[in-house]
């Protein structure tokens, strides 16, 4: 190759990287303006969002978003739900926070509330029976009884107690039973444990509640509290003591479990009914208060019923017998029952009285 061809190539590439540098520094132009203007447009748009009112909430905060601060949501938001297009429209809900506030009652608060009244309750009946031991018939039996209840209103009074007894030993395992049974019977023989008490418990519900209704008609008419039951409660009632104030067919602490079991028992009942027929008259929310009523007013039935069967047994000599057969001895009935032994007494004197003749008149 010749010195001028030589000349001629080195010339040609000098004169190519002059066009690659001219075009490099064009292109860096052309971008430097765009961020430019850019720029420009996101300053401007800055502005006008600063300039314009306050949007709402639900333009503050969009669950679609791709980028969603959770924490923002929960405390200026009570739910997260969109539109659905199936027929179920629950399904829309994407979050209700309200539902960690009722889980941490159900696996907390509701744990002490129960074991503190349970426990509670139980404690004071054995210390209670350690220092005051059974209440005995300060007379002794006299060996003569009369009726206390009918047949009728024993079997109603066993029907509702039999199934409050399952229907408490059913419910207090789902609070209490993963932490304290699970381990102690194991996974297998726990979850089969829990499928039937679920059954017991909600087929047993319908008896419990005709019981209720039945008890409340049955003896409203001596449950209507009076003057006389202050009197029996300052005096201790024959519990305390050994005092014996006058009563009726029923006295004031008798009063307290039938209307614990009337209004109690009414409670649960229709919370746990709007538990077992869901979305029928409330959504979530609705139900999340009715479990926590149901189950906050349940617990503290059964402590109160363990009180009311404490007295009914080994508390007080001759009341289990009420129940038993329905007939108490005469001297139970005048230490616990005076007014109403003097009125049963009456009663039988009226039936046994001659009724005067009667003659035609001429």
């Amino acid at each position: 190759m010749g010195l001028e061809d030589r000349l001629s190539r080195d010339d040609r590439i000098l004169r190519e990287a002059a066009v690659a540098r001219r075009k490099c520094r064009e292109e860096l132009m052309s971008s430097f303006g765009r961020f430019i203007r850019l720029a420009i447009g996101a300053w401007a748009l800055l502005l006008l969002i600063m300039a314009a009112p306050a949007p709402s909430l639900a333009q503050q905060i969009n669950p679609t978003a791709s980028s969603v601060n959770e924490r923002q949501l929960l405390q200026e938001m009570d739910r997260i739900q969109g539109r659905v297009s199936i027929p179920d429209q629950r399904s829309g809900v994407l979050m209700q926070p309200a539902g960690r506030e009722w889980r941490e009652f159900r696996n907390v608060a509701l744990r002490w509330i129960g074991g503190v009244a349970i426990l509670g309750m139980l404690a004071v009946l054995v210390i209670f029976y350690l220092t005051r031991g059974m209440v005995r018939l300060e007379s002794g039996r006299s060996g003569r009884t009369i009726v206390r209840f009918t047949s009728y209103e024993r079997f109603v009074h066993w029907m509702t107690a039999t199934c409050f007894i399952i229907l408490a030993i059913s419910g207090l395992n789902i609070t209490f039973g993963r932490p304290l049974l699970l381990p102690l019977i194991g996974h297998e023989a726990f979850s089969e444990w829990s499928q039937w008490a679920k059954y017991a418990h909600n087929f047993l519900s319908f008896p419990f509640t005709i019981g209720v209704v039945l008890i409340f008609l049955l003896w409203i008419a001596g449950n209507v509290p009076n003057r006389l039951d202050v009197d029996w409660v300052k005096r201790g009632g024959g519990i305390v003591g050994h005092d014996h104030p006058p009563a009726s067919r029923f006295n004031a602490g008798q009063k307290a479990i039938y209307w614990i079991v009337v209004l109690g028992g009414g409670l649960v009942a229709a919370t746990g009914y709007e538990l077992m027929f869901p979305f029928y008259l409330s959504g979530i929310e609705g139900m999340q208060l009715a479990q926590m009523v149901h189950a906050t007013v349940s617990v503290l039935f059964v402590a109160v019923m363990l009180a009311h069967i404490y007295i009914g047994t080994i508390g007080m000599e001759g009341a289990f017998e009420a129940m038993g057969n329905g007939t108490v001895d005469v001297n139970w009935a005048k230490e616990h029952h005076s007014l109403w032994l003097e009125e049963q007494n009456a009663r039988a004197e009226a039936k046994e009285r001659p009724r005067p003749a009667v003659t035609a008149a001429e």
